[in-house]
């Protein structure tokens, strides 16, 4: 079930992230794994490994798709409840900047950019001025795992905050964080992506300003196929970065 690479990342996930502590230690501890994970010539044995059928491509495949936001999203290490470790992929020609939605995630998270260059846009709830949008709780149902969107009524958004990241760097932050993420760049980005932390929310908060969302958003799971496919084509772009 797992090849060198892959038994020594998930070894390192589990000594180091599988314990109790604060939120804010969570986070340290996740930033430091995900660049040591990240770096160029790790990253490509491991994907390589999952590429050749290595790991768990069946249930990994499951939970990769590409996301409603715009960028492809490959799970490589599944670590249950406590950590997911992802290869986030935005293709060459598709930024969508000023189009994301504003939202948050249901546990800390830490990422490490590993080609190309991300911009980040930190937001924060204020009771006028700044940014009118919609906004909705997010949730997975229970059947399908499809994203539900239930309305939550307007809101207003202060922006707090605006950065960018080039390959080499890398980011944390908490559960309840708002923000947005784009590709600012004409060619791929790719991310490394954890999710981290013993307790998950039952649900995000999105907001938009793009007008109203369906109340549910399909998530089309890849078959192995298009799977392993998908990581033979990003060991081949971790190659050239």
């Amino acid at each position: 079930m797992g090849g060198r690479q892959v038994l020594a990342a998930r070894r390192l996930l589990t000594e180091t992230l599988d314990d109790e502590r604060p939120e804010h230690e969570v986070m340290s501890a996740a930033r430091a794994v995900v660049a040591e994970l990240g770096s160029p010539d790790r990253l490509l044995e491991l994907v390589c490994e999952l590429a050749s059928g290595e790991g768990d491509p069946a249930a990994c495949a499951l939970l990769s798709y590409r996301h409603v936001l715009g960028f492809d999203k490959l799970l490589l290490i599944d670590g249950g409840p406590r950590h997911k470790l992802r290869a986030h992929l935005w293709h060459a020609g598709g930024s969508t900047a000023g189009k994301e939605d504003i939202h948050n995630h249901r546990s800390p998270l830490a990422s490490y950019v590993v080609r190309g260059r991300l911009a980040m846009e930190l937001y924060e709830p204020r009771g006028d001025g700044g940014v009118s949008a919609a906004r909705y709780q997010e949730s997975l149902s229970a059947g399908t795992a499809d994203w539900l969107l239930e309305p939550a009524g307007p809101a207003r958004l202060r922006l707090t905050q605006v950065a960018e990241y080039a390959a080499g760097s890398s980011y944390a932050l908490p559960a309840h964080t708002l923000h947005r993420a784009w590709s600012d760049t004409a060619g791929p980005t790719v991310t490394l992506f954890l999710e981290t932390g013993g307790e998950r929310r039952r649900h995000t908060d999105v907001f938009t300003a793009a007008g109203p969302h369906a109340g549910a958003v399909s998530k089309v799971p890849l078959d192995v196929k298009d799977y392993l496919g998908e990581l033979e084509a990003l060991s081949e772009l971790l190659r050239t970065a």
